[in-house]
């Protein structure tokens, strides 16, 4: 038996932020990062919930790839407080630092269920709708992806004013995270028809949409469209998980500190490589992978339905590594400058060994070996 629910109330459109003004609570702890305190962005918040009535307070000690100590830091915060709400407000690394912040202090201090508001102010990691939560430990250079349906916040208020500011390049790193999460949970060995409908949406959106949010950031139709299509694709793979292109990615930050999104975007052709089976060398043939007929729906859906099942995987490789080059994305670690090849090299194992045990991994349509992992980070360079 399988099951399929959205636990998350979602507000989107016009004037999404003013769901802040009706808000069930009356004292919250807001978590974000310097940038959205130091920008003024958060006044579009503050503003509301002062004209509500709701009390609060700002955390705003988040810093990329949340890690443990800063985790440690927010649980305190949360504990003296004693809020009936977080509200967090940021990309990827506040909202999972407000879902880890939360869970612990739980746990710890025995506070009861509090609300979470999650509000995105990037179009990429869908983090306002799911399970999921990555936090890193740079010591070891380890990230720990969190599952818990405990995680999911109570809302999510979608609203594109907040993503209007977001520079080109951060545009084109998240908006191909949400491609990927996209594409990885309609492969994804539990992928199911609710999650294949949210995920094909999501790419058709991506085709039309990214590319436009990209060259004009004032373009809010673009912008609207890019913020849905992260949370259709985040409830896509909260559903259907993802794989080995995450399971990838997740050391790649860890140990390089190239930013998700961008790691995601370098590895997306070499992964539908490897799942498909098919390269620049292959020639048609009777039985293809499972995952073969999936990237040809994902290929139509983007308009790039072509000859047969080989020249249609072909097509939507090209199809991404033209978005890479078109949004000035490195197709390779080696164009990054983040590393040198010795470096680089060196880690191969420790890369796979880790791509290994991450848990998107075990969801990924084709079942890999490490030299198989090592030989994909290989070509990556």
């Amino acid at each position: 038996m399988n099951s399929f629910d959205i636990k998350t109330k979602i507000y989107f459109g016009e004037n999404a932020l003013d769901r802040l003004l009706n808000i069930p609570y009356k004292k919250v702890l807001v978590i974000t990062d310097p940038f959205v305190v130091k920008s003024g962005m958060i006044t579009m918040i503050t503003y509301r919930l002062e004209e509500g009535g709701t009390e609060y307070e700002i955390f705003k000690d988040v810093v990329p790839d949340p890690p443990i100590e800063k985790v440690v830091t927010g649980v305190q915060k949360l504990l003296e407080y004693q809020p009936e709400a977080i509200v967090a407000v940021g990309g990827g690394s506040a909202i999972d630092s407000a879902k880890a912040i939360k869970e612990f202090a739980v746990r710890i201090g025995n506070m009861g269920d509090i609300g979470l508001i999650a509000i995105p102010t990037t179009s990429g990691t869908g983090s306002e709708v799911t399970a999921f939560s990555v936090i890193s430990d740079p010591e070891n250079q380890i990230k720990y992806p969190m599952v818990s349906d405990s995680l999911i916040p109570t809302e999510a208020i979608l609203d594109a004013e907040l993503v209007k500011s977001v520079p080109p390049a951060i545009t084109a790193d998240t908006g191909m995270d949400v491609l990927t999460h996209a594409i990885e949970a309609y492969v994804s060995i539990n992928n199911n028809e609710f999650s294949a409908a949210l995920a094909e949406k999501s790419i058709e959106i991506c085709g039309v949409w990214l590319l436009r949010a990209y060259l004009d950031g004032n373009d809010m139709h673009a912008r609207k469209k890019m913020h849905v299509a992260s949370c259709l694709a985040g409830l896509a793979f909260n559903s259907a998980s993802l794989g080995l292109n995450h399971g990838m990615a997740h050391p790649l930050g860890a140990n390089f500190h190239i930013p998700h999104g961008r790691a995601n975007a370098m590895l997306l052709p070499h992964i539908i490589e490897f799942n498909s089976d098919i390269n620049i060398h292959s020639k048609s043939r009777d039985h293809y992978l499972p995952a073969v007929r999936k990237y040809c729906n994902i290929a139509k859906l983007l308009g790039l339905n072509n000859f047969n099942e080989i020249t249609t995987v072909r097509a939507l490789v090209n199809w991404i590594q033209f978005m890479l080059k078109e949004m000035n994305i490195p197709i390779s670690v080696s164009q990054t400058e983040k590393v040198t090849e010795a470096e680089y090299m060196a880690k191969l194992d420790v890369l796979a060994e880790a791509a290994l045990k991450d848990g998107c991994t075990a969801t990924n349509p084709r079942i890999p070996a490490k030299e198989q992992i090592v030989e994909i980070y290989r070509k990556l360079w």
